[in-house]
């Protein structure tokens, strides 16, 4: 044997080791890999950005973006922290679609719920500047964005060209619902996503949030009729107790709760491992996955 041939063995080895050594890595779940998770991961939401709706059935917890619409944000918890909807209600669940609600007759002048300080004018904030903004990039394609992924905890779509990012209107979103004139929203009619993502709306109405808790709550709901889903009987209607800040809620009330960090390792690991599960279940990784589909940890 030539004196060199044990040397280049040697270096051919420690060349494919790396790569044995992956290919001998066990699979972890999603679910095995957040158990596994540090503390650090993990975020507490702000309680001024926090609401919590109250319905008959239990409690929907909602996660404001003020990042993304300061100006509906600071609206919506105006209007929260003067209890504009407590006594209204959920008055609209289409199929496969969305539920809203608000002041079911917020057309008629004679009827309409006041407002009291909130706004009656605000601008579009379908999508803001890129700049200073740190997204959690997903590798895969889209069909409605240029690049997506996350940005703390909320699904955005990106327009590298443009430099700009918006919300996505993937399941649990919440927008702020309005008519024709693209500055017709002022956050007291909202809804929440509770359908196949519906992405044809991504920039064309302003995304204000999202729910973290609770969302059996509302896609549970009794459709109403085609096409609309608004509910002809308006007892057929979902009554809201209350929609609060949780920064008016006494300290002993207010509802505690993590969300993982989509900057976090933990969240990297647990989106590829969506991306290509191995368990005995799955015969053939897919390699790929949607934005909508990557569910953000609570806890």
């Amino acid at each position: 044997m030539s004196p060199r041939r044990p040397a280049l063995l040697a270096l051919a080895l420690s060349c494919l080791l790396p790569g044995l050594a992956a290919a001998a890595t066990p699979y972890r779940s999603a679910q095995q890999i957040l158990e596994a998770s540090p503390a650090s991961d993990w975020r507490t939401p702000d309680p001024t950005n926090l609401l919590v709706m109250k319905l008959d059935a239990g409690e929907v917890l909602i996660e404001l973006a003020p990042a993304f619409a300061p100006q509906h944000v600071a609206n919506i918890q105006t209007l929260a922290h003067e209890h504009f909807w407590d006594g209204e209600s959920i008055y609209r669940a289409q199929d496969n679609f969305v539920v809203q609600f608000g002041d079911a007759d917020a057309d008629d002048a004679a009827k309409a719920k006041p407002l009291g300080s909130a706004k009656r004018k605000l601008p579009a904030e379908f999508q803001r500047d890129s700049k200073g903004l740190k997204v959690s990039v997903l590798p895969d394609r889209d069909g409605w964005a240029d690049q997506t992924g996350f940005v703390d905890g909320f699904a955005v779509g990106q327009d590298r060209q443009d430099g700009k990012t918006w919300l996505a209107h993937c399941y649990g979103a919440l927008g702020a619902g309005r008519n024709n004139d693209e500055d017709s929203s002022i956050g007291a009619e909202l809804y929440v996503v509770t359908g196949q993502s519906p992405r044809q709306l991504d920039r064309n109405i302003t995304v204000v949030g999202r729910v973290l808790k609770g969302m059996e709550l509302l896609s549970a709901l009794p459709r109403g009729p085609a096409p609309m889903g608004f509910y002809a009987d308006p007892a057929q209607r979902t009554a809201i107790r209350s929609i609060q800040r949780v920064s008016d809620l006494p300290e002993a009330q207010r509802p505690t709760l993590q969300v993982l960090r989509t900057d976090s390792k933990t969240f990297a690991d647990t989106v590829e491992a969506r991306r290509n599960r191995v368990d005995d279940f799955y015969k053939r990784a897919a390699g790929h996955i949607d934005l909508c589909n990557i569910p953000v940890p609570v806890r």
